[in-house]
């Protein structure tokens, strides 16, 4: 029966990457943690980087990619795909060129067509993506600053997402960070509050059929797993069963999507 395997190994402000399994073939998005932290991350699900051809890179953060990879990409001749706007950015990162695989619209990926979608963030923006194997949808997007109508036009028919909940908007008000990193995290350009990521969750649960929802990216100092868990409970309980909230400090455990079923080990 044809699969997606998903796992989280990290997300947040100190690093993010996960790991898609396409027709047996592991995919790793973003790379914002050290290798080390990675190898030791990996082998928590019996993986090893032996196992990752293909990277897919949201964009050039420092949390989603971290330059001490190019190294180890160039020597292992690992494809890194990113969208055309951000080469510049991954050549001054120390990128070589020839493991580049640049995008604009969709990627031919292990079988599966891989759409990606240009978000507005910072000044270059970031990437989402749909992997569609034939059978089955799954959508990641994160670092948004706002749900776009594109985003809801184009993540329907879902069977698992990823997606940003990054802060408590009274939590961040409160907080002690500089007015200028709250109006950067807030202006529509930064990231997403719970509540922005709730109603688009509602959005695309209404026209899916979600057995997974991985939620992205919590903020340690203005955000918590409670007060998500009691905002889905509140807003969404239906979905409690398939909710996943990550962290910055330790993997998910593996999901799976199935055509008709739900496995989790």
């Amino acid at each position: 029966m044809n699969n997606l395997e998903f796992f989280v190994l990290g997300s947040g402000s100190s690093g993010n990457c996960s790991l898609l399994r396409l027709n047996n073939n592991w995919v790793m998005i973003d790379t914002g943690f050290s290798m080390k932290q990675t190898k030791e991350r990996m082998r928590t699900h019996g993986l090893a980087l032996d196992d990752v051809q293909d990277v897919l890179v949201t964009h050039f953060d420092r949390d989603h990619f971290n330059p001490g990879w190019c190294k180890t990409f160039a020597q292992r001749n690992m494809r890194v795909h990113i969208h055309e706007k951000h080469i510049g950015r991954a050549e001054r990162a120390g990128l070589d060129e020839r493991c580049i695989v640049p995008f604009t619209t969709n990627i031919q990926l292990h079988g599966s067509n891989v759409e990606t979608i240009h978000f507005a963030h910072d000044a270059l923006g970031t990437i989402g993506f749909i992997f569609d194997t034939g059978t089955l949808r799954f959508g990641f997007a994160t670092d948004l600053g706002r749900v776009p109508q594109l985003l809801l036009d184009r993540f329907i028919h879902l069977d698992g997402i990823a997606f940003e909940s990054n802060y408590d908007p009274g939590m961040q008000e409160n907080s002690n960070r500089p007015e200028s990193l709250k109006n950067r995290i807030m202006d529509g350009s930064g990231h997403l509050s719970n509540e922005q990521s709730l109603a688009a969750i509602c959005h695309i649960a209404s026209e899916s059929d979600l057995q997974q929802i991985v939620l992205l990216h919590l903020s340690r100092q203005c955000n918590s797993p409670r007060i998500i868990h009691d905002l889905y409970m509140d807003n969404l309980p239906e979905v409690h069963e398939q909710l996943t909230i990550t962290s910055q400090d330790r993997c998910s455990r593996l999901l799976t999507i199935q055509t008709g079923s739900v496995l989790t080990s």
